[in-house]
């Protein structure tokens, strides 16, 4: 019976079959996967295609490593350069420009893993992929993408020393050290020059449009559309107030104000308006009572002008480097969309009166007009209170009243998930399904209110938010955007009535809000742990990238100058700060000179004394090569220079039985006297 074959270790186990590929095949092998991790953020804002043929260029290049088969010829990567640039221009309209330039720079580096054929290619790649990793930040400067890119920073370094290491089979832990050390030492003048290097604008220079709208607010808002409303979780922004803080209920930052409604849609009057909207900019008539709220926002990015603020904000928010503006509706707005992470400090009144206190003209026709032919039961209803004897009586303010007391005992529910609502919006919410988010139950009582003739309008932003117990700041996320009504009463202007607060009132106080239902992770992770160690886990989490954005990615050049205060300098300027820096990088290299002496002093004693020898020789005109041993030596000088040599060429012996002799007692520093005593040969 013959025996079946067995086969071979390297078959059965991978990781063998790995270790005995040669070293070229490893190499190219641990570099592609280096080049892999660095392009995998890029992913999400990398065409599909282009993700698609990266991806499978790689794969090919590791399975022509593995397989030990010869790289394809020039014509292959031709075409596949043609299609590059044809599926760019396709996809882009253009090869210039951000998005089609970081597109073309991932596949070129891909496409380069199939020409290495000599060292200056592996160069090549090596500067493509420091390039490509720099291109992440364009898109985003989480910690996240900070974290990742430093490890694709340790693993191109490992992979460049790696490439000058010598012949044979250097294990890549070695050159992972090497790497390593010289990320540490670097790290020092890194520092440095992230303090002191003068910032002329943002940390990476994000063009404007580098950020696309991630906002949970708009100018518009379709009412019904969306039978499901699924929570966004991600931060808007993050406050830290100075001294008391505001109850939660009354934290209202205050968005665009939708005054135009055409049935299904709400949009901003300046939509509406033109340039009519340009005059009426900063005429709020705004009078403020009471104390103020001080306090700092941390704006996440969202490519939008507005500066959120605390109802309401009477002088302009402190923002560096941008003009604001406030709008008749009490929106403040930049001078340009917010493209970037923005920190500005501002001051609010709680207590506040706004527009005409009297002059019922000044506010109509635009706010209590209605599209004809939509909500026929609401104006009904509208009648119906219009009729009731107690609340006319009551006046406006009545109406406004019972309204409220309608929401609160009429069943009306909060809810996200409501179903898609008809063409009668307003009709359907009163009467038929009775639930809604926050923009059916705002749109639903504006519809009445200005059905009863009295001006109404919808406010649109962010309500409510919660305590980091890590850091103490404020966290406001886009699950948090909400929409209210404000109504104009006559000596008192536009008042905030909040709707939802009738229907739930647990949405805009401290209690339990809706969750966005969990995902397969959430929910796994919520079965293996506590929702107060979850809860804990996230604060610490979010305090530590709250921290970085305030450290990092908002170093400004204002935080620049008060540290130059802080070393003692009264009126900072940029001269200062280019003499401290100059004076940061004289210290660095006499401090690097002294290490290379220090360096210097601790190489092999014993060796340093040979070489010595070798220089005293040479000078006396004898050449020896470098690798020559003391024994050798002798014999040479004793050829060379005969008896006038013995006493050297005894020294020499000595020398050699001091290094490779211990038991013969002889110290080194008895024979470094003793050389500078030999009567030299000439």
């Amino acid at each position: 019976m013959l025996a079946t074959p067995r086969r071979s270790d390297a078959a059965l186990h991978p990781l063998a079959r790995l270790k005995s590929l040669p070293r070229e095949s490893r190499d190219t092998l641990f570099l592609l996967l280096v080049i892999g991790w660095v392009v995998l953020p890029q992913v999400g804002n990398l065409p599909l295609w282009c993700s698609a043929l990266a991806a499978s260029v790689l794969v090919w290049r590791g399975w022509l490593a593995i397989t030990l088969r010869p790289l394809p010829g020039k014509w292959w990567l031709l075409a596949l350069l043609a299609v590059t640039l044809v599926a760019t221009l396709a996809t882009h309209r253009t090869v210039l420009g951000r998005d089609a330039g970081v597109t073309l720079i991932v596949v070129l580096m891909a496409l380069k893993t199939m020409e290495l054929r000599a060292r200056r290619d592996i160069f090549v790649i090596f500067f493509l992929g420091f390039f490509t990793m720099l291109t992440n930040f364009f898109f985003s400067q989480s910690l996240l993408t900070a974290a990742a890119m430093l490890l694709g920073l340790l693993g191109l370094m490992t992979a460049l020393v790696n490439a000058h290491m010598p012949v044979g089979k250097p294990p890549l832990m070695a050159a992972a050290r090497t790497a390593g050390w010289m990320a540490l030492l670097g790290a020092p003048i890194m520092a440095a020059m992230f303090v002191l290097f003068p910032r002329i604008g943002p940390l990476w220079g994000i063009p404007s449009d580098a950020m696309s709208g991630r906002s949970g607010l708009s100018t518009t808002m379709q009412v019904g559309n969306i039978a499901n409303l699924v929570l966004d979780d991600s931060i808007a922004m993050r406050i830290k107030f100075e001294g008391t803080v505001p109850q939660q209920s009354d934290l209202y930052f205050r968005g665009p104000v939708l005054s135009n409604f055409d049935g299904r849609e709400w949009r901003s009057l300046e939509r509406r308006l033109g340039s009519r909207f340009a005059p009426s900019m900063g005429n709020a008539q705004l009078q403020v009572l009471g104390t103020p709220v001080r306090y700092e926002v941390t704006l996440e990015p969202s490519n939008r002008p507005w500066l959120m603020v605390l109802d309401a904000a009477a002088s302009p928010p402190k923002v560096v480097g941008m003009e604001t503006l406030m709008t008749s509706e009490l929106l403040w707005i930049g001078s340009r969309p917010v493209t970037d992470l923005l920190r500005y400090s501002a001051e609010s009144y709680p207590i506040f009166r706004h527009g005409p206190r009297n002059n019922l003209a000044a506010v109509l026709p635009d706010y209590v007009d209605l599209p004809p032919g939509f909500n026929p039961r609401t104006l009904e209803l509208a009648a119906e209170l219009m009729r009731d004897p107690q609340a006319a009586a009551a006046g406006p303010a009545g109406l406004v009243q019972a309204a409220m007391n309608r929401l609160r005992r009429g069943g009306y529910q909060y809810t996200l998930s409501p179903g898609e609502y008809g063409q009668h919006t307003a009709d359907e919410f009163w009467f038929d399904r009775k639930e809604g988010f926050c923009e059916h139950i705002a749109s639903a009582f504006t519809v009445l209110m200005r059905a009863m003739n009295i001006p109404a309008r919808i406010v649109t932003g962010y309500q409510g938010g919660e305590r980091n117990a890590v850091d103490g700041f404020w966290v406001v996320r886009q699950s948090d955007a909400h929409a209210w009504t404000e109504v104009w009463l006559a000596g008192q202007g536009w008042v905030r009535v909040d709707p939802t607060s009738a229907v739930a009132p647990s949405r805009t106080g401290s209690f339990q809000r809706l969750l966005a239902p969990r995902g397969v992770i959430a929910t796994a992770f919520g079965n293996v742990m506590t929702p107060n160690v979850a809860a804990s886990l996230r604060a610490a989490w979010e305090a530590l990238n709250n921290s970085w954005n305030q450290w990092v990615l908002n170093y400004t050049q204002s935080k620049q100058l008060d540290l130059l205060k802080n070393l003692g300098f009264k009126t900072p300027s940029w001269e200062d700060l280019s003499y401290v820096l100059l004076g940061l990088i004289v210290l660095a290299a006499l401090a690097g000179a002294l290490w290379t002496l220090w360096e210097r002093s601790q190489h092999d004693p014993w060796l340093r004394l040979l070489a010595r020898v070798r220089r005293r020789l040479q000078r006396s005109g004898l050449q020896l090569p470098p690798t020559a041993a003391p024994r050798q030596i002798a014999q040479a000088v004793t050829s060379h220079f005969g008896d006038r040599a013995a006493t050297l060429a005894q020294w020499l012996l000595k020398l050699e039985r001091q290094r490779y002799a211990p038991s013969s007692g002889i110290q080194l520093k008895l024979l470094a006297r003793e050389f500078r005593q030999i009567a030299w040969p000439s």
